[in-house]
């Protein structure tokens, strides 16, 4: 049985007091943070992967948390958060602490009348930017042409990003659920790397 526990639980009052990642993980080491994370299949097969660095998951969604508590039990450097995306990278996340943001087909609200909804947005990255540490990496995949071409809009017209070649280890990454399913139906996946450079001053 692990002496710890994956999920972290938070005391409403203290919902907005940022992480101690330290305490969290039971050690200091580059922190990896998948943004809805769903079932855990990428966040707990990546951590495996790479067991030097420390595997933060954030999903809003309880029975989904549940479900990356089960597949992380055994996996010693995966946590999972219970909390919105948005609200944790803004609130919960201390500055500079993020190696690489992975946020892999997030909800493409397809109905214009809703992609107001939408997470990826200037407030998203403003955020993103934020938490991550120098040359800090921001990695997206999604299936949707027009939310492609959105992001990459957004990506680069903003000052403390740069959009960067896909490299020979991006296509080693573990394969999401979501990116299975693509696949299986012929849907071609579009992928963005960002890196956060400093801004002009």
């Amino acid at each position: 049985m692990p002496t710890f526990s994956p999920v972290i639980e938070l005391v409403p009052e203290l919902q907005v007091a940022r992480l101690d990642l330290v305490q969290l993980f039971g050690r200091s080491a580059p922190l990896h943070v998948d943004l809805g994370c769903g079932d855990g299949s990428f966040l707990c097969e990546i951590a495996q992967q790479f067991p030097k660095r420390n595997f933060l998951g954030i999903e809003r969604l309880t029975k989904r948390v549940e479900k990356v508590r089960r597949k992380a039990e055994k996996i010693e450097n995966v946590r999972v958060l219970r909390a919105d995306t948005l609200f944790a990278v803004r609130y919960l996340l201390p500055e500079s602490s993020v190696e690489t943001f992975y946020l892999l087909f997030p909800d493409p609200w397809p109905k214009r009348r809703h992609q107001f909804r939408r997470i990826f947005t200037r407030d998203f990255l403003k955020a993103i930017a934020a938490a991550l540490e120098k040359s800090g990496v921001l990695r997206v995949a999604t299936d949707q042409l027009d939310y492609f071409h959105q992001i990459e809009r957004l990506s680069r017209g903003h000052q403390q990003f740069q959009v960067v070649p896909l490299s020979p280890d991006d296509a080693v990454l573990p394969v999401t659920k979501f990116e299975r399913k693509f696949r299986k139906q012929g849907a071609p996946i579009y992928r963005l790397k960002l890196r956060k450079t400093s801004p002009v001053r």
